[in-house]
């Protein structure tokens, strides 16, 4: 179920004696889907063995709920000319929106 990544994702990951940094570009695929515990998510970059990489992250309900609002309440923050960003995020949190209602009605 892997998707193309129609823009681009940075991923860094620090520990005390490393640093992995990886990008994720259009040549790129992901996969997000809510599972039973929670959201997850994969990045994949194919390629020649060197630039291969993979990230997945599991982030359970409450916490995924929580970068949300995080999230809203730095909106303010993005360019006030971004509108084209902006309109990509407020259809796709409406999709979810609809989606969340609906499955409540089930």
């Amino acid at each position: 179920m892997n998707k193309p990544i129609p823009d681009k994702a940075e991923v860094a990951l620090e520990f005390p004696d490393k640093l992995y940094i990886g990008t994720f570009e259009r040549t790129s695929q992901f996969d997000a889907h809510f599972d039973e515990g929670g959201i997850s998510l994969s990045l994949h970059r194919g390629g020649e063995a060197e630039a291969r990489r993979t990230v997945r992250m599991h982030l359970h309900y409450a916490l995924f709920a929580q970068i949300l609002r995080e999230l809203a309440k730095t909106v303010s923050s993005m360019p006030l000319n971004d509108v084209a960003h902006q309109d990509t995020l407020r259809d796709a949190a409406k999709t979810l929106y609809l989606a969340l209602e609906a499955g409540a009605r089930q």
